[in-house]
């Protein structure tokens, strides 16, 4: 596949249209023994797996009855996703792009953190087990997120390992990446750009292989983890509403941006309690699904998953995973 590379994007003014009117359906929460469910995924058995900020891979039974842990990182878990053996990929921000037995507990580094990977973020995997991910950040580690996006350095990256181990650079210039997503025929593959409120697409095959689009473009809120669904729709968690303050930052000298960022955390611009989900056809980029509300038990959701209807969030603020029904 020849590589491409993604062009700057310029700023943008926040949309004009308003929030969305709240549309979310009663959430059911299932409280877990540890904080930041960044991200969720389910197996056949409708267990729901989720990595927690010590380290440890939790699986929750579809009853919501029993939580168990399955394995520790030593790192810090971000996105999950089944791999093809029956193991999990988990993008670990400490330890880099892992594959994790639920069985035995076995953790296997296939891409290590370091040098060339600071940020390992999301992914998502092929039916012959290759695979797509981010590297958020050359500059800033997880603590220091918010950094890189006020920064607007765009160092962000997005990779492909095939399965002979072989890595390889798509995508630079990326303004804080972040979910992957395939196409239901492994078509293309999106990726969201935090920093931008931007999801891009990379064609994978046909006459366009190696060409990228934007899917969805000057989004309302800071796109987060994506999925594929059930229903093969690009599921996108919408962490936060955008920020005014932000907006009227990233235009500005570089040097103003840093000096943003070296103020108190008390002045910086932050994240509003939300719970924002967005489903959009991959192929045209209409937004299908949108669902927002700001309930007290729940918010920040940066993981999403949809399975036969039932859609899972996952937060990086939380102590719990959410649950609620789609409309269809």
């Amino acid at each position: 596949m020849r590589r491409p590379k993604v062009q700057p994007v310029a700023w943008r003014p926040p949309k004009a249209a308003p929030r969305p009117r709240p549309s979310l359906p009663p959430l059911t929460v299932h409280n877990v023994n540890g904080h930041g469910t960044e991200d969720v995924v389910v197996d056949d058995r409708g267990h729901v797996f989720t990595g927690v900020g010590d380290g440890r891979i939790l699986r929750l039974t579809a009853d919501g009855r029993r939580l168990d842990t399955v394995a520790d990182t030593g790192g810090r878990p971000l996105g999950i996703e089944l791999f093809p053996d029956g193991r999990l990929l988990v993008c670990d921000a400490g330890r880099g792009l892992l594959l994790v037995d639920p069985k035995s507990g076995k953790v296997e580094v296939i891409v290590p953190s370091g040098r060339d990977l600071l940020l390992c973020n999301n992914a998502a995997v092929t039916a012959d087990g290759t695979v797509y991910f981010t590297d958020s950040s050359s500059r800033f580690p997880l603590e220091h997120y918010k950094a890189d996006i006020i920064e607007h350095s765009g160092t962000g990256r997005l990779l492909r390992r095939d399965p002979d181990g072989a890595l390889e650079t798509v995508l630079t210039g990326l303004q804080f990446a972040n979910g992957v997503a395939l196409a239901p025929d492994e078509s293309y593959v999106v990726v969201a750009q935090t920093g931008a409120y931007r999801l891009d697409k990379v064609w994978l095959t046909g006459e366009r292989a190696g060409t990228v689009t934007a899917l969805d473009d000057n989004l309302p809120a800071f796109p987060d983890n994506l999925s594929t669904g059930s229903d093969g729709l690009i599921w996108v968690a919408m962490a936060s509403p955008r920020d005014r303050a932000l907006d009227l930052i990233h235009p500005l000298h570089p040097v103003v941006r840093k000096a943003v960022w070296a103020l108190p955390e008390r002045l910086q611009p932050k994240e509003k309690r939300s719970v924002w989900v967005r489903a959009v056809d991959g192929d045209t980029g209409r937004t299908v699904h949108e669902y927002y509300d700001t309930p007290v038990d729940f918010h920040m959701v940066t993981g999403v998953r949809e399975r036969d209807g039932t859609v899972y969030v996952g937060s990086l603020d939380e102590r719990a995973i959410a649950t609620f029904a789609s409309n269809g």
